[in-house]
């Protein structure tokens, strides 16, 4: 057994990582200024919707107006980020460059954040079995190229340090959504905890619920940042307690459940406070979000092809669309959009059924965006991201083929994230979630040319 297997209850992170990563991402900030953000369309580039929402709150008007113009209280975007920008606006001043250094330098925290994470997840996935191991020196390769690949690689840091928007965060917060999935199922290590282990209770024989309070913390602040990935929370609580359920070990089965609703309690407790105040403010229940019917809306309509770019409502205050978004308010304005979509996918599924194609092979391949005045970098992203999509997907086949454990939170990852975004638009920054873990599967792929020594049941 390696060094690394008799120890692997800790899984030690080198914390060198996450400072180098976090050095480096403040270093190209402050070096290339990217904290001057364009001031065009009244500084509405300075965090777009959420920015506009944040200076309501730093102004007194509450969470609201999500575009220019006065259209009253919104629940447009989840709170968590644009609460950030308040205080950063509070803190330095509204639109400053003060307030976006301040969340650039945040954004890289949670960025640099990701790679002890991203460490964990190949070190029990990988490593703890000596899979892809090759003849490294170190005890943990797949861990340690991991962590070092998302720390320092370029398009792992991009979000970073040039978007004032959730990306950072939500990557953040659904990579250790991932970790405690691993460490709750007993992943990498016998000597952890599991559901079906007698360790799983305490000196007092009462369950160890600690690992669920925090999932179900993650999963409440994750909802409250980006609710698009909530589409894993249930597939990713049937992996957990698979084992069990497989043994139909009823009492270990009750104990399992009992962890997932004491998660989904905490979860709730954690979303209760925004569910409140939308329901003071808006008259209506909004768990994470009011804006899917606007965005159902702007998916089906021919002008966008598939790919809406722009705002979903336009900015000059005086628009028609605009006035009728004031004075219907928000949920009603949404219910209509999302009517007409309906209808729009009625008349033409088609042209739907191409632009869902579309999506998906954008979501892969390199999505659409406004061209560029340099062939030579766009011709250099495109490859990039095209390059790291086929390295996750085929470690992620070659992991599911050689039945390694946690393939199949792997792959309920992989196809459940990305579905919402096949049926609505897509954009490069939603995939940013999910790249960490397609970091993991590069490194594992490339680390693979030799078969692995052990083998471990598929999860």
């Amino acid at each position: 057994m390696s060094d690394f297997a008799k120890n692997r209850v800790k899984f030690r992170v080198p914390w060198m990582i996450f400072w180098v990563g976090f050095g480096l991402r403040v270093a190209v900030i402050l070096i290339g200024h990217t904290y001057r953000i364009r001031v065009d369309q009244g500084h509405f580039n300075f965090g777009w919707e959420m920015g506009r929402i944040a200076r309501s709150v730093a102004t007194g008007q509450g969470f609201a107006n999500p575009f220019n113009g006065v259209s009253g209280p919104t629940a447009w975007c989840p709170p968590i980020y644009p609460l950030l920008m308040a205080l950063s606006f509070k803190l330095f001043g509204v639109y400053s460059n003060g307030a976006a250094l301040f969340l650039l330098v945040v954004n890289s925290v949670f960025s640099a954040g990701i790679a002890p994470g991203v460490y964990e997840i190949a070190a029990r996935c990988f490593d703890a079995k000596g899979v892809a191991r090759r003849r490294s020196k170190h005890a943990e390769p797949v861990a340690l190229w991991s962590g070092w690949l998302w720390a320092v690689y370029p398009a792992a840091l991009q979000y970073a340090i040039h978007w004032i928007w959730e990306m950072s965060v939500s990557a953040f917060l659904f990579t250790w959504i991932i970790v405690l999935a691993l460490r709750i199922r007993g992943v990498g290590d016998s000597s952890l905890p599991t559901l079906g282990d007698d360790k799983a209770v305490g000196e007092d024989g009462a369950p160890r619920f600690q690992p669920w309070i925090w999932f179900g913390v993650l999963w409440g602040l994750l909802n409250l940042s980006n609710a698009s990935l909530l589409l894993c929370l249930p597939a990713m609580m049937i992996w957990i307690g698979w084992p069990e359920l497989k043994r139909l070990d009823w009492p270990v089965i009750w104990r399992s459940f009992g962890g997932a609703m004491l998660a989904g309690v905490v979860m709730c407790v954690v979303m209760a406070p925004w569910w409140v105040r939308n329901e003071r403010a808006l008259h209506a229940f909004v768990p994470t979000r009011s804006n899917l019917g606007f965005e159902l809306y702007e998916s089906t309509r021919q002008v966008n092809d598939g790919f809406q770019w722009g705002t979903t409502l336009p900015l000059w205050p005086g628009d028609p669309q605009f006035r009728h978004y004031v004075q219907v308010g928000e949920i009603q304005m949404g219910k209509e959009q999302a009517a007409k979509a309906a209808e729009n996918r009625k008349a033409m599924p088609g042209q739907m059924a191409k632009w869902y194609l579309q999506r998906f092979l954008f979501f892969w391949d390199g999505t659409p965006h406004p061209p560029e005045k340099h062939p030579g970098a766009e011709f250099g992203r495109q490859l990039s991201y095209a390059f790291i999509s086929a390295c996750g997907l085929l470690g992620l086949a070659l992991m599911l083929r050689r039945r390694v454990v946690a393939a199949g939170l792997m792959a309920i990852v992989f196809v459940l994230l990305p579905l919402p975004y096949y049926l609505i638009t897509v954009q490069p920054r939603f995939r940013h979630p999910m790249e960490p873990l397609i970091a993991v599967l590069a490194v594992y792929l490339f680390r693979s040319t030799e078969k692995p020594r052990d083998k471990a049941v598929a999860g």
